[in-house]
């Protein structure tokens, strides 16, 4: 981001810090959106290319959009979740690309360096922030180490004050733009071995000697905006720069991963919108056999998905802007951040994929919104934790608790448990027996789609006391038990097929004709 920002003099940049409200801000950035992305160039053209012109990036940042994610103590708007997630929703009704780069900025860099890093270097950090428009980033997978990323390879030795780190990072999204980042490593001791434990650093990406080498740019399949790729790390930071874990360097990684996947939402909100907003649009204006799309009942079907989904993201959002907090930890509250971020995700594909199907092959274009939507949208249920993985936690977490209540009822325990105590009820049939705490893994993964949906039916009626217009409500929760009863006639089924080695020998359809 550097080397793209350095072309823009100070006196362009709108540094209004303090002195600006957060709804100024909302304002001057959908003014600012609407600039770049319709009036001065059409932003069909900009997200079909790689990167960003320089003007893009200069106009949306004059805005101080990240002065939302920053705490007034260092002069910014107050970093309230809720704000936050507006923030996020506003970008991705126009780009989902735009807001990742906010939600990298905020959720993966700005959040987590402000609950743990050392006082002593946080101020100019959020200064460059606010008066430079800096951006940063994180870098946690390597190539051989995604998911398994307690195994990671990349170390740390300390000597003189200094920590050197060494190793090979790759998909840490702004690759090569970032100017700072923050950065996982093993302890490395006199012997040569890892320790089990994970450090973070802060990385200054200009200052010398803390440099990061960009191996490769990805040519991604999506979110042409962000640039990935492959990062050679060989460097020093100063000892002020390591993190500083409450407990464990591992549960400083689960807290911050677990309050990202809390704010998935506010990228979903604006996004699921605009897909229902151009699935609206398109099947109003259009005949088929002299009748309106809208008389059809499989398109109703198709839109009565879409605003639930839209309700459904509308609940997480009220719920996670309530327990959002750089003060609490959320690393042991991982079925609810499980759920929200994996539920939210298909959805966001789903809805991509309903609103190509009605409008039809005009969006199967990269230079219509929904047709980049649907690429863009479908990595979201891969990073950060691919959505099978996390299904597979949330089962998994849950039978924790009922081994440790001593129940082994599903129904009883989901009707006494915080997360889903209102669903339960609508629940009591499908959910009534005894769980098998040596289930398969795919009936592992069956169960944690199922408890996520019921988890979001609580969060819809948490939100249906508050005064949320019922018929979003009733709808949302129609879909979503319909969704349950699809996923248990699936777990109920006795699949125990598996793959056959040497398939092709007696297989060729062509020697049977």
């Amino acid at each position: 981001m550097a080397s793209i920002l350095s072309e823009i003099a100070p006196s362009q940049l709108n540094n209004k810090g303090n002195n600006m409200s957060f709804t100024a801000v909302i304002n001057d950035l959908k003014a600012k959106m609407k600039l770049v992305f319709h009036d001065r160039d059409k932003i069909d053209k900009l997200e079909t290319e790689r990167g960003l012109p320089p003007f893009v990036l200069q106009e949306i940042m004059s805005v101080n959009p990240l002065s939302v994610c920053i705490r007034k103590e260092y002069g910014g708007l107050g970093a309230k979740p809720n704000e936050i997630l507006q923030l996020l929703s506003t970008a991705s009704y126009e780009s989902l690309p735009l807001c990742l780069t906010f939600g990298i900025n905020s959720a993966l860099f700005l959040q987590p360096f402000d609950k743990y890093g050392l006082e002593e270097v946080k101020a100019p950090v959020f200064k460059r922030f606010l008066e430079e428009q800096a951006m940063g980033g994180l870098m946690i997978t390597e190539p051989s180490f995604g998911s398994d990323a307690l195994n990671m390879q990349t170390t740390h030795t300390e000597k003189d004050g200094l920590y050197h780190l060494k190793g090979t990072k790759h998909w840490a999204g702004l690759t090569g733009w970032a100017d700072f980042w923050l950065m996982t490593a093993r302890k490395q001791n006199d012997r040569g071995d890892l320790e089990r434990d994970i450090d973070f650093f802060l990385i200054d990406n200009n200052v010398p000697g803390q440099g990061i080498v960009v191996e490769e740019i990805f040519k991604t399949l999506g979110l042409y905006s962000i640039p990935y790729g492959r990062n050679r790390i060989d460097l020093e930071v100063p000892t002020a720069h390591k993190l500083q874990p409450q407990t464990t360097g591992i549960k400083m990684m689960l807290d911050l991963l677990h309050s990202s996947r809390m704010q998935f939402p506010g990228m979903g909100m604006g996004f699921i919108k605009r897909m229902l907003d151009e699935a609206l649009t398109h099947c109003s204006q259009r005949f088929v056999g002299g009748r309106s799309l809208l008389s059809y009942d499989q398109v109703q079907h198709r839109l009565s998905q879409l605003q639930a989904w839209y309700t459904v993201c509308t609940a997480m959002c009220v719920n996670s802007s309530e327990k959002l907090s750089t003060l609490k930890d959320l690393a042991p509250h991982g079925i609810e951040a499980n759920a929200v971020k994996s539920v939210i995700t298909d959805f966001m594909q789903e809805a991509a994929q309903s609103a190509m199907q009605l409008i039809g092959a005009k969006s199967y274009k990269q230079n219509h919104i929904v047709g980049r939507a649907t690429t863009d949208s479908r990595p979201f249920q891969i990073f950060e934790g691919s959505n099978d993985i996390l299904y597979a936690q949330i089962t998994e977490g849950l039978m924790k608790l009922m081994k440790r209540a001593k129940e082994n009822n599903v129904f009883r325990f989901l009707r006494a448990f915080k997360l889903t105590d209102k669903a339960a009820d609508y629940v009591k049939d499908p959910m009534s027996f005894n769980i098998d705490m040596d289930m398969s893994q795919r009936k592992i993964i069956y169960m944690g789609k199922v408890i996520g949906r019921i988890i979001s039916i609580n969060q819809v009626l948490n939100l249906a006391q508050k005064g949320y217009r019922k018929d979003l409500i009733e709808g949302a929760t129609t879909i979503l038990l319909q969704d349950i009863s699809k996923l248990m006639a699936g777990f109920s089924y006795n699949n125990k097929s598996s793959v056959i080695e040497g398939y092709d020998e007696n297989s060729d359809w062509f020697q049977f004709v």
